[in-house]
C-alpha cells in the first residue's frame, strides 16, 4: 500500500534504476536527507525488479517503478510536483526523465573518461573518494550532508527468523559464500571455491541465484555435513539474513557485497577484472572496525580490464581469479 502524499510537503524524487548493490549504495543519501529534512516526503523511482530492496527502508515515503518507455509513471510523476531531482543514475534515462518534470536536477560527478583512462590506458587519475561520497555533490545544494554512518539494508523480522529454520550446524558460526556475480569475470571459478571450502573450519552456506544451482550443489556434495547450497532457493532479503547471522562472508564484488557492508559483516572480497580503485569497494565509514579485507593480483598488467566485467576473460587466461591465494583467504577467515 503506498504512502499517500501532500501536496503542500517538500518533495524530492532520488533516480536510481538498478541494480542490487548501486540501490544499496543511495541508501546513506536517503538517509541524510531525512534527517536533515524530516518533514518532507521522499521518492525513489526504481526497476520494477529491484523494488523489494528498498521496501522496508523507513526514509522513504514512496516507492516508484518504471521501465524505458512507461509514460504512464512520468505523467503520476509529474502531478507530484516535485522540488527537486536528485539522479544518482546519471545517465540517458534518467536525464528524460528529468526533463519530462521539468523541475531542478542535481547529480554528481560519474568520472567515467577517468574510468576509461585507468581501464584502457592503466592510468589512475580518480579520486581516492568512494562512489558515495561523489554522491554527496547530488545532495550539498541543499545543505546536506552524509553522516558517516555507512550503508543501510533494511530486514523484515520474518526473514531473520528464516534462519532458525535451516539445519542446526548452519544457525550459528558459519561462512557464508556469494558464488554468483552478474559477469564471469567476477565471479570465482568453482576450483578455487572448492579448495576454499577444503581449508574453512566452519560450516559453510552457499548464496546466489539460480544461475549457480548446479555449482551450489556439486560444492555442497563434496561434504554435505558442512556445506549448505542454498542458492535459487531463497530471496534476497533471506540471504541478507544469512548474510547478518554469518561469520564471515566470502563474496567477489557483487552486491551481496555491498549488503554485506551495510550488516557490518566481516568479509574477505575476492576481486577479479574490476579494482578498489574504482571507487565501489566495501563502504564502512565512521563504523566500529569489522574486519574486511580485499584478496586481488594487483601486479596484473592487465587489471581491470572493464568497470563492469565480461562473460569471459579477454585473454583468455583468467589470472585474476586463478592466481588468488585461497590458503591466504581461508586463514583471514579462520583467524577472525
Amino acid at each position: 500500500m503506498e504512502t499517500p502524499t501532500n501536496p503542500a510537503k517538500e518533495k524530492y524524487l532520488i533516480i536510481r534504476f538498478s541494480s542490487i548493490g548501486d540501490i544499496v549504495l543511495t541508501t546513506p543519501v536517503v538517509r541524510a536527507l531525512r534527517a536533515a529534512k524530516p518533514e518532507a516526503e521522499i521518492h525513489f523511482l526504481v526497476k520494477k525488479e529491484y523494488r523489494s530492496i528498498l521496501e522496508s527502508n523507513p526514509y522513504i515515503t514512496q516507492i516508484h517503478t518504471f521501465q524505458k518507455g512507461d509514460q504512464e509513471v512520468l505523467k503520476e510523476l509529474k502531478n507530484l510536483n516535485f522540488n527537486c531531482i536528485i539522479d544518482l543514475q546519471k545517465n540517458v534515462n534518467s536525464r528524460k526523465v528529468s526533463r519530462f518534470l521539468g523541475v531542478p536536477r542535481y547529480s554528481f560527478p560519474k568520472l567515467n573518461i577517468r574510468k576509461w583512462f585507468l581501464v584502457y590506458l592503466k592510468i589512475n587519475s580518480l579520486p581516492p573518494l568512494h562512489i558515495v561520497d561523489r554522491y554527496a555533490r547530488a545532495i550539498a545544494p541543499l545543505s546536506v550532508e552524509l553522516d558517516q554512518k555507512g550503508l543501510d539494508f533494511f530486514i523484515r523480522e520474518e526473514e531473520l527468523q528464516f534462519c532458525d529454520t535451516l539445519p542446526t550446524p548452519f544457525r550459528d558460526r558459519f561462512v557464508a559464500i556469494a558464488l554468483g556475480a552478474n559477469h564471469k569475470t567476477k565471479q570465482i571459478p568453482y576450483h578455487q571455491l572448492q579448495h576454499l571450502c577444503s581449508l574453512l573450519h566452519l560450516p559453510i552456506i552457499l548464496l546466489g541465484g539460480k544461475d549457480v544451482l548446479r555449482m551450489g550443489e556439486q560444492l555442497a556434495a563434496q561434504n554435505p555435513n558442512q556445506i549448505l547450497n542454498l542458492c535459487g532457493c531463497i530471496n534476497l532479503h533471506q540471504s541478507a539474513a544469512v548474510i547478518k547471522r554469518s561469520h564471515c562472508l566470502v563474496t567477489p564484488d557483487t552486491g551481496l557485497m555491498h549488503i554485506g557492508a551495510a550488516l557490518r559483516t566481516p568479509m574477505a572480497v575476492i576481486w577479479g577484472n574490476t579494482v578498489p580503485e574504482l571507487g565501489m569497494y566495501p563502504y564502512n565509514p565512521g563504523q566500529d572496525a569489522v574486519p574486511v579485507r580485499n584478496f586481488e593480483i594487483a601486479s596484473l598488467s592487465c587489471r581491470p580490464c572493464s568497470k563492469l566485467g565480461y562473460k569471459k576473460c579477454p585473454l583468455g587466461h583468467f589470472r585474476c581469479m586463478e592466481r588468488i591465494n585461497m590458503e591466504e583467504v581461508a586463514y583471514f577467515i579462520n583467524q577472525i
